[in-house]
């Protein structure tokens, strides 16, 4: 039985068939965005279905879980904040920003609330220093030039949002 859901499993293929068969691994990336969509995280079991599925060692697919940051490889919160803390934000207030975040959700980075909803996080440059601080939400969602007024509002409207 699968982890996933038919409609996962049809997304699937609709990313492996833009390849030719013997590069059907070149879909991982794909595969792997799909599969934490539906189930918040990578799991070490997701990717071994995705391994079978792809045709390719799990351990090549867990290399790439663990290369790119966007793959969650434990569960997190509902909102997922990544906050750039590199030089360019640092010298705009990044790890201020950071330090905002976790003292207004209670929380330590890398840590997620107690409700669930907030995970915040760390994260490598985002490229878009001009606008530093800045930072991503699940990692879809970039917002800039985030003062401690700008993330108490979009905190308060990731709250709504979740109601």
């Amino acid at each position: 039985m699968s982890l996933f859901s038919a409609d996962t499993l049809a997304r699937f293929a609709k990313e492996v068939a833009k390849y030719p068969y013997e590069q059907r691994q070149s879909a991982v990336m794909a595969c792997l965005s799909i599969a934490q969509q539906e189930l918040g995280w990578v799991s070490p079991e997701s990717e071994q279905e995705i391994a079978d599925y792809l045709g390719m060692p799990a351990i090549a697919v867990h290399e790439v879980t663990t290369f790119y940051n966007m793959y969650n490889q434990q569960p997190v919160g509902r909102f997922k904040l990544n906050v750039c803390t590199n030089l360019p934000c640092q010298l705009r207030n990044g790890q201020h920003a950071l330090e905002h975040l976790c003292s207004r959700l209670h929380v330590e980075e890398g840590g997620t609330t107690a409700d669930g909803l907030f995970t915040v996080q760390k994260t490598e440059c985002l490229g878009a220093c001009a606008d530093a601080p800045v930072m991503l939400v699940n990692d879809r969602q970039m917002v800039s030039y985030m003062t401690d007024e700008r993330l108490d509002a979009l905190v308060d409207t990731l709250k709504a949002q979740a109601k």
